[in-house]
C-alpha cells in the first residue's frame, strides 16, 4: 500500500492546474485549477501546501516547459525557481516531467470531448496536469514494474 498519493501540476503565468493519483498511484485526476493571474506565488504555494496536506501527496512532478529545440527558456526558469519554493513551502521532493504539448493535448481532449469554449479555459490547466501526472505514473510503472509507482 502506497504512503499517499503523487501530485501533478501544470505552472502557467495565470494559472495553475493540479492533479492527484489515487492512493495506489495508477490513475492520475484533475482536482482544480489555482488562478493567480501572474502576481505573487504565495497563493499557489499555500493552496498546493493545504492540498498536499489534506490528501497526503508525499511527491510532487511538476511539468518542466523545455524548448523544442533543445535550449533553455525563460519559462523553464520560471517553473525551476518556483519548484525550489514549493519544496520548500511543502518539504516534499519535486520531480521535473517533460511538459511539451501537454496544453495542445488537453485544448483537444476538451474539444473531443465537446467542452464549451468558455470553460475550456478554467479546466485546461488541470487536464494538462492530470496528462502531466499520468504519463509520469505510466513512464515510472514501465520502468519500475516490480515496485510501486511513488518515486525514491
Amino acid at each position: 500500500m502506497s504512503e499517499g498519493r503523487i501530485m501533478g501540476i501544470d505552472y502557467g503565468g495565470r494559472r495553475g492546474g493540479i492533479a492527484l493519483s489515487d492512493p495506489l498511484g495508477i490513475i492520475a485526476s484533475g482536482l482544480e485549477s489555482i488562478n493567480w493571474q501572474g502576481k505573487d506565488n504565495s497563493r499557489v504555494l499555500n493552496r498546493i501546501a493545504e492540498i498536499c496536506t489534506e490528501y497526503d501527496v508525499h511527491s510532487i512532478i511538476l511539468g518542466l516547459p523545455r524548448r523544442t529545440d533543445g535550449l533553455v527558456g525563460t519559462a523553464e526558469l520560471k517553473v525551476r525557481e518556483f519548484a525550489k519554493e514549493l519544496a520548500d513551502k511543502t518539504g516534499l521532493e519535486v520531480i521535473f516531467a517533460d511538459e511539451r504539448y501537454t496544453t495542445v493535448m488537453a485544448t483537444r481532449i476538451m474539444q473531443e470531448s465537446n467542452i464549451r469554449r468558455e470553460k475550456r479555459r478554467s479546466v485546461v490547466d488541470q487536464i494538462a496536469a492530470e496528462i502531466i501526472l499520468q504519463s509520469w505514473l505510466d513512464q515510472h510503472r514501465r520502468n519500475h514494474p516490480d515496485k510501486e509507482s511513488k518515486p525514491h
